[in-house]
């Protein structure tokens, strides 16, 4: 285990006293009961302070004063040298390779180890973030381009005269406009909430009746794709923005809709001692245990044809996340033993986050 920095300063400081003046206390000692009367046989002389007496005096005192140094040299390497790997590492980051990490040398101390530590987890969410944006900028040019190219298609094709100019062609034209515009909408969001800025207009209102709001939305289609819905809703008086609220929970129950069709999807809501919860859980395929942290991940998808031809974009769970941390909540799957997905977002009963605007 790591030592500590302060305790070990200390203990070399008063280490480096008490072996300086043992080898000056010893040192004289031997020159005074055994080498003196060798060099100086004359009792008459005994009296003198010779030149000698001068020189084993400031031998003495060197040879301490070494010994001394070269303990503060070593402790000094061992300060150093962990913050000369921190530095190594950060110049490697700086240039652009965020794999780099500090490496913690045999001895080090407990802060030197908690400083590696930190910084290591610096990096490791600096290259999971560049991994993040270099993906999310790849899926968001390949979900725009395909409703793009369809429109472009479908247009070049009535300028052309190969489609008739009918209303249902004009329908699907909007759809894919609204699909391109639902998109940029999300990305937006998505936007804000990272960089801090997404506005909240918070009120008092009651969690259930949110969630019924929501649920009498979404209960046509969900009934359509053959899930049999259950509810327990208690109420749970939080101060939130309603209309993000009701995006998220629509998120969610879309999020059965789309890939847990014809199962058991059981919505609850409940309030505990300073946060209120929103749980629903379907008996859907579900995912995998090395999934549940990437279902939250940007335009991720546990099967990306399965979720394309669905209609989904990969946003509906991060615009959800995004949404409860801007609450100062969190959103998060409940591992389960039993086939299915559990979502759970926790709010405070009264969010205090930058950004927010109360009514």
């Amino acid at each position: 285990m790591a030592a500590n920095l302060n305790a070990r300063i200390s203990r070399t400081i008063v280490a480096l006293t008490l072996i300086a003046a043992t080898v000056v206390y010893v040192g004289l000692m031997v020159y005074f009961f055994f080498i003196y009367e060798w060099l100086y046989p004359d009792p008459d002389s005994e009296s003198l302070w010779r030149t000698a007496d001068t020189v084993m005096v400031l031998v003495l005192l060197a040879f301490g004063l070494l010994t001394a140094s070269g303990i503060g040299w070593r402790l000094a390497v061992r300060i150093v040298t962990p913050l000369k790997s921190v530095a190594g590492a950060a110049r490697q980051i700086a240039s652009g390779d965020f794999s780099a990490r500090a490496e913690l040398p045999r001895g080090s101390f407990r802060e030197a180890a908690d400083l590696l530590d930190d910084f290591n987890l610096m990096a490791e969410r600096l290259e999971r973030a560049e991994t993040e944006l270099a993906y999310s900028n790849s899926a968001i040019a390949h979900e725009l381009r395909t409703p793009l190219t369809i429109l472009r298609g479908r247009l070049q094709g009535l300028s052309d005269g190969v489609f008739d100019p009918t209303p249902q062609l004009y329908d699907r034209l909007i759809a894919h406009v609204d699909h391109l515009s639902a998109i940029v909408e999300e990305l937006r969001t998505l936007a804000l909430s990272t960089a801090g800025q997404l506005e909240l207009n918070c009120r008092p209102l009651d969690l259930a009746d949110e969630v019924t709001a929501a649920l009498t939305t979404q209960e046509a289609d969900l009934t359509a794709a053959g899930i049999h819905l259950t509810r327990s809703l208690a109420s749970a008086p939080v101060e939130a923005d309603q209309m993000r609220l009701r995006q998220i929970f629509v998120a969610v129950l879309d999020n059965c809709r789309r890939y847990a069709p014809q199962s058991e999807v059981h919505v609850e809501t409940l309030a505990e001692a300073g946060a209120v919860i929103f749980r629903c859980s379907d008996t859907g395929p579900g995912l995998s245990g090395e999934n549940h942290a990437r279902a939250f991940d940007r335009f991720w998808r546990a099967d990306e044809s399965r979720g394309r031809s669905l209609g989904g974009s990969g946003l509906g769970l991060p615009i959800v996340r995004a949404i409860a941390r801007a609450h100062g909540g969190e959103a998060r799957i409940i591992p389960r033993e039993t086939p299915g997905l559990t979502v759970e977002i926790r709010l405070p009963r009264h969010s205090a986050t930058l950004g927010k605007h109360h009514d």
